[in-house]
């Protein structure tokens, strides 16, 4: 059974789809975090983001693999060094890519197909898994989401305001809605969730309930 989480930056979907893989015994499929990957990488390769070429043989060429909760690029670990927000501000290069898209597609589907699995991202219950048993939609205010995503920074160590991740957060929903491919917009048959007022524990009881309800 696969069970897709998409939503906005900000929304929590990695922690919320993380925490509910492990309550139904179920893997966990961080797709942001491969896109993240390649973007990485193509930072480290000094890669003319004017170019898709370039970016989209590096995809080709590189390996992702999630190993006890860790993402390894080319065998390295890589977990931490794609949440810093170089990499945030340049993600995009790797998700409007058609070609890395098609690739990390790809990926995707082959992990997945193992058995069952909690993934999420922008685009797995309408373009990766449109056959997914359950769709969720995860989203919450931007306020929410943005004070969310300050947290995370400060917690590693960066220096930044609530005002300029709120403005980063804005640019990046726009890029995401208006994408040519993947863009991000909730499945037709997806249940959209909002976690406003809702502690983790309570997100992931009700996401629980409707996956069990679909089983």
């Amino acid at each position: 059974m696969i069970v897709t989480i998409d939503g906005p930056a900000g929304a929590g979907k990695s922690t919320v789809a993380r925490t509910l893989a492990r309550r139904l015994g179920f893997g966990f499929l961080d797709t942001g975090a491969m896109y993240r990957a390649v973007a990485l990488a193509g930072l480290r390769r000094g890669v003319d983001w004017d170019r898709q070429e370039p970016l989209a043989e590096l995809a080709g060429r590189m390996t992702l693999q999630f190993e006890d909760r860790k993402l390894l690029l080319d065998g390295e670990d890589v977990t931490e060094a794609i949440r810093d927000s170089e990499v945030t501000a340049v993600t995009r290069h790797a998700a409007d890519n058609p070609q890395v898209r098609s690739r990390l597609v790809e990926l995707q589907r082959r992990i997945a197909g193992r058995g069952n699995f909690v993934t999420e991202g922008r685009d797995q219950g309408t373009v990766v898994f449109p056959q997914a048993a359950c769709k969720i939609f995860l989203t919450a205010s931007a306020q929410q989401r943005a004070s969310r995503r300050l947290a995370d920074l400060q917690a590693q160590g960066e220096t930044t305001t609530l005002d300029r991740v709120l403005a980063d957060q804005q640019r990046r929903d726009r890029e995401d809605c208006d994408r040519a491919v993947g863009a991000l917009k909730p499945a037709e048959d997806a249940v959209e969730v909002n976690t406003d007022g809702m502690t983790l524990d309570q997100v992931v009881d009700h996401l629980e309930s409707l996956v069990r309800k679909r089983a």
